[in-house]
């Protein structure tokens, strides 16, 4: 791909990160639309977490045959499809007057949310050559960063001044212009092989899915019974397992696991990538919560924390690509995934009564350090995997994904429920939020840590970088 080339894969990555925008945006605010939603239907707001939970089992039921269909149909097709049917789906979210209406258009969104995530990645991998793929990835990844902070405090204010709908019906506008965007300047990219779908395995990865999700995502909730959580677990690693062991003796499977060979691949997808994206996931779950909960802080008061939060992750996409290239992924993933696990055991030291500009400097620097370490995993991850490998490769990424930020959070609400209970009390305090944060601390020092088995010049095609050991 030429030089003259490049702005098309910038364009195509930026279509893709709206529709990613769109879809992440949706799943962060719909938490602070509850008591409304409720009383609108209603029910109790602890009914409403089955539109939660329906769009999650969902997106994990579909998402490991999206290779093979975008593959099946071409993946502009496809993409295009579930931009659609997200915000079709979205209206109807919308205009629900009851409990099923909302929770049947949840599982409809849930099916294009499937579609969009791991093929939109492929769309723009496909488009994109390793020269662009650092740029292209910082442009898909920033959605993921910005819109679980923004969206509880846009969540706030729509729902507090205009209505819970229009939290769903914003969708519709920014739907059909994103559809129309993806129809105009996104390529048709589709396999030439007419591979049939391999039914046994897509069972099996969606069952494990469902069964690990699930089961993770109960531990997050006081009503969830730990003894059910923990059999849905293991029910899904078992599973899991055998998933793993048909993929590898099937000759057309459903996920080829060749990805999974490549360092680059597993180190920052699978093995410690995903520690650092447990602890990425559990600091919008868990910040709110310290202000309004452990320091008494009101919504607004909170929201305005959190949005230094957000001010640090979007001012580091500015220096990300070039520190990559003067330090190179290594070096990177290292240094600055020790200085996010400090910046979390950082937040476990606030108080209430810390001095207003300190807790904003810890808000922006752990904004300043996830963001650079996020956009680095994420460009990683395909760094080393060749055009053939990247449908799977994106699937499998997705999937890790799914379950590494559903971890985060079960992380995270177990161990507040251990410390409740080391200190003998059923309300949540302050020390039960510090310890939550020293945990996840610990895991992004841990991730970090196991980056240093890395070679100094890992990912360098992408990078750019080439250390001058690497040179001799």
């Amino acid at each position: 791909m030429t030089q003259a080339s490049l702005p098309n894969a910038r364009r195509v990555a930026l279509i893709v990160a709206c529709a990613f925008f769109m879809q992440n945006l949706d799943g962060a605010i719909i938490n602070t639309s509850l008591p409304q939603m409720a009383a609108s239907f209603g029910v109790q707001p602890l009914d409403l977490s089955l539109g939660i939970t329906i769009y999650m089992l969902m997106v994990a039921a579909c998402v490991p045959a999206s290779a093979w269909i975008a593959d099946r149909f071409g993946a502009r097709n496809v993409f295009l499809l579930a931009v659609i049917v997200f915000s079709a789906s979205s209206l109807a979210c919308g205009l629900a007057t009851s409990l099923p209406m909302f929770v049947a258009a949840r599982a409809l969104q849930g099916i294009g949310g499937a579609m969009m995530t791991p093929v939109g990645r492929m769309v723009v991998l496909r488009h994109a050559s390793k020269a662009e793929l650092l740029q292209a990835t910082a442009l898909i990844t920033w959605p993921a960063l910005i819109a679980p902070v923004i969206g509880p405090v846009l969540g706030g204010v729509i729902t507090t001044y205009v209505s819970w709908r229009w939290n769903f019906l914003l969708n519709v506008p920014l739907g059909i212009v994103g559809a129309w965007l993806v129809y105009r300047f996104v390529p048709n990219l589709r396999s030439d092989e007419d591979v049939a779908l391999d039914v046994r395995g897509f069972a099996l990865a969606s069952t494990s899915l469902v069964c690990l999700l699930y089961g993770l995502e109960s531990f997050g909730h006081a009503h969830g019974r730990a003894s059910v959580a923990l059999a849905l677990a293991i029910a899904g690693l078992c599973v899991g397992a055998l998933a793993m062991r048909h993929f590898q003796r099937v000759k057309q499977p459903l996920l080829d696991l060749a990805s999974l060979r490549v360092q680059t691949f597993s180190m920052a997808s699978v093995g410690a990538g995903n520690f650092f994206r447990m602890s990425i996931n559990a600091t919008p779950f868990l910040l709110p919560l310290l202000f309004q909960v452990g320091f008494g802080l009101s919504a607004i008061e909170s929201g305005w924390l959190v949005l230094a939060y957000f001010a640090g992750n979007l001012g580091m996409k500015a220096v990300t690509t070039p520190t990559l290239q003067r330090f190179g992924f290594r070096s990177v993933l290292v240094i600055n995934g020790l200085l996010a696990g400090l910046s979390l055991l950082a937040c476990a030291l606030l108080t209430r009564d810390t001095a207003l500009p300190v807790t904003i400097a810890v808000m922006f620097i752990a904004g300043l350090t996830r963001s650079m370490q996020f956009t680095s995993l994420a460009t990683l991850t395909f760094a080393d995997i060749d055009g053939p490998q990247r449908n799977a490769a994106a699937t499998l990424s997705t999937m890790t994904q799914q379950i590494s930020m559903v971890l985060g959070v079960a992380v995270s609400a177990l161990v507040i429920k251990m410390s409740q209970a080391w200190h003998g009390t059923t309300g949540t305090g302050l020390a039960d939020f510090r310890a939550a944060f020293v945990a996840v601390g610990v895991l992004s020092i841990i991730s970090a840590l196991m980056f240093v088995r890395l070679p100094h010049d890992a990912g360098a095609d992408v990078s750019g970088h080439r250390p001058k050991t690497s040179a001799a």
